[in-house]
């Protein structure tokens, strides 16, 4: 493909935003090696995005008990049940390199169900899906069963937010037409371990 589709609402110019997200757009450069698109269509409204941001900087932040590889899984699951061209490109790219295993994350990504997942990490799959999926059935027991696959009730808060934050970036990537960067195709798979 040769020319990145567009998205569907206008992508302001990076030099008219506030110096801040400026700043924090050169980090991202420097840290992964571009600019990736969302950041840019959603500093439409720099308040909003920079509010975004430092939220999902918090839940996304990797824990001794609830890894990179867990949060990104999360991100993967959630995105595959909306369809989020975006998110399962550049969170399926994360998950392989959290991972140390392209197959395991392209497996995770597609049907979690199918990755061998240990019972721990089925537990979180299964409850992502079901706050996604059927958040109106979400009863105490899906809870203790996170409890009784060894999450700690800050691991569990944490799942609960990440799924959420998903379902809303999903959202709104998938109506403003967001497109993954071209990058995340061109860069090397995650080395296995």
């Amino acid at each position: 493909m040769d020319q990145q589709p567009q998205p569907f609402f206008p992508v302001p110019r990076e030099t008219d935003l506030p110096s801040g997200l400026q700043k924090l757009f050169g980090k991202a450069r420097e840290q992964i090696g571009f600019l990736p698109n969302v950041f840019l269509a959603y500093a439409r409204r720099p308040e909003r995005f920079s509010a975004w941001f430092n939220h999902f900087r918090e839940v996304t932040a990797p824990t001794e008990t609830l890894d990179a590889a867990d949060r990104e899984m999360i991100a993967v699951v959630v995105s595959n049940i909306n369809h989020c061209t975006y998110c399962m490109v550049s969170h399926g790219y994360s998950l392989a390199e959290a991972l140390g295993d392209r197959a395991q994350a392209d497996l995770i990504s597609i049907n979690w169900r199918h990755a061998g997942l240990d019972p721990r990490r089925r537990a979180i799959c299964a409850y992502a899906e079901k706050l996604t999926s059927a958040p109106d059935t979400v009863e105490r027991q899906d809870l203790e069963d996170l409890r009784a696959a060894g999450l700690t009730d800050d691991d569990i808060w944490d799942v609960v937010e990440i799924a959420a934050m998903y379902n809303f970036t999903n959202r709104v990537s998938s109506a403003m037409g967001h497109r993954p960067n071209p990058e995340y195709h061109r860069r090397p798979p995650a080395a296995a371990e």
